[in-house]
């Protein structure tokens, strides 16, 4: 019932974005669901996000100007625009920038509850000066291993229980192997990004990887681009980036040692035929700008997930993974084990990690129901 309220009330917000007023002024209806993109829409969503940075922008500065403070927090919806985020950075209004990653209404109490106790109960802040806290906004609910096994033996699901110090090196070798993982463990995330608790989970290098995942597991258009999450040790040595991006909410260009030339033929492409060349050595995360919407990993907040991409990076010299979050089109994303193991069968996620139980999709029963799930969400 909650992941149902909650879609709905995305769903109402979403609606309201296209206006008769939006539609007048840019000459035509919005574009229907699911129909052909054409060029038109293509340059009003350049456009407005254009014009969105040039605001952002503008009210940074200004903020700057009237309170000479250095470093900036941001928060509401307009905060999650990754791009418009990097343009301040980069524009060097500020020496640092912390974006709130439950931007939005649901943050808001959030806020709420901090500007209780803190103002109210006179608690005291106790910053290290290093990290936030926000505990990696892993804030949700979280399973335990025996609840989890518990589920699995009541509804006879087969899986396999692994030992905590083998799980990072198997489930590298099957990302290596091209094969797509649900990861679920810990506290589920606080706020729209998958951070690595409720999360699907591929190899980057794969060309294919961005396409099949879009196609076959999120039911969604193929050129819907997916981040990579990369140990925050290395992420200048894979991306032009010098801070920390914990909350996935900032871009940045593929280093340009890791980027690949594009022919004279694939420039001259124009629109959705340049989505799909190949353009660095991480090809599913790579934009066709060359930027990646980033998420830097640290030890201190997910150990298990940090430990995986470590082995990642041992085993097959890559710090990087693709992340996506754990649901499919329409749908939010997944909070319960149940939840996790539905999802997993509606789609052709290869295998699903629940904390210490490996299930193998070619080893399930069928689901019963058919297709009949599709029409619990209205696609977004």
């Amino acid at each position: 019932p909650t992941r149902t309220i909650r879609k709905k009330a995305e769903i109402a917000v979403g609606d309201s974005m296209v206006s008769p007023k939006f539609e007048k002024l840019f000459g035509g209806p919005a574009r229907t669901a699911e129909t052909l993109l054409t060029q038109r829409e293509m340059d009003i969503a350049r456009s407005v996000q254009e014009v969105t940075e040039e605001v952002v922008l503008a009210m940074a500065r200004h903020a700057r100007k009237v309170t000479g403070k250095n470093k900036l927090c941001m928060a509401g919806g307009v905060a999650l625009n990754c791009v418009a985020n990097r343009k301040i950075l980069s524009a060097g209004v500020f020496e640092d920038l912390w974006i709130q990653p439950a931007s939005g209404d649901a943050g808001g109490a959030l806020g709420a509850a901090l500007g209780a106790w803190y103002q109210y109960h006179g608690a005291e802040r106790q910053p290290d000066g290093r990290m936030d806290a926000m505990n990696g906004s892993f804030l949700g609910p979280a399973y335990s291993s025996g609840e989890i096994r518990a589920y699995l033996e009541k509804n006879k699901i087969p899986y396999i229980k692994m030992d905590e110090k083998e799980i990072p090196r198997k489930i590298a070798a099957l990302l290596a192997a091209e094969k797509i993982v649900g990861w679920f463990g810990g506290r589920m995330e606080f706020g729209p990004r998958a951070l690595g608790a409720r999360s699907i989970i591929g190899d980057p290098r794969s060309a294919k990887m961005q396409e099949v995942m879009n196609l076959k597991i999120k039911f969604r258009e193929s050129f819907r681009p997916f981040a990579p999450s990369v140990l925050a040790d290395d992420v200048q040595d894979w991306f032009d980036m010098t801070c920390a991006s914990p909350y996935m909410l900032l871009v940045a260009p593929v280093r340009a040692s890791r980027q690949l030339k594009m022919t004279t033929a694939e420039e001259s492409l124009f629109g959705i035929e340049k989505l799909n060349i190949v353009r660095s050595e991480i090809p599913a995360v790579t934009h066709v700008d060359y930027s990646a919407r980033v998420q830097t990993v640290h030890r201190e907040t997910n150990v298990r997930y940090y430990d995986l991409i470590e082995r990642f990076k041992l085993d097959y010299g890559c710090p990087v993974i693709v992340n996506t979050s754990f649901n499919v089109r329409g749908e939010p994303p997944v909070c319960s084990p149940e939840d996790a193991y539905l999802c997993f069968m509606r789609t052709d996620i290869d295998y699903l990690v629940l904390e210490d139980c490996l299930l193998t999709k070619v080893d399930q029963p069928k689901l019963e129901g058919g297709d009949d799930w599709k029409k619990e969400f209205e696609l977004d």
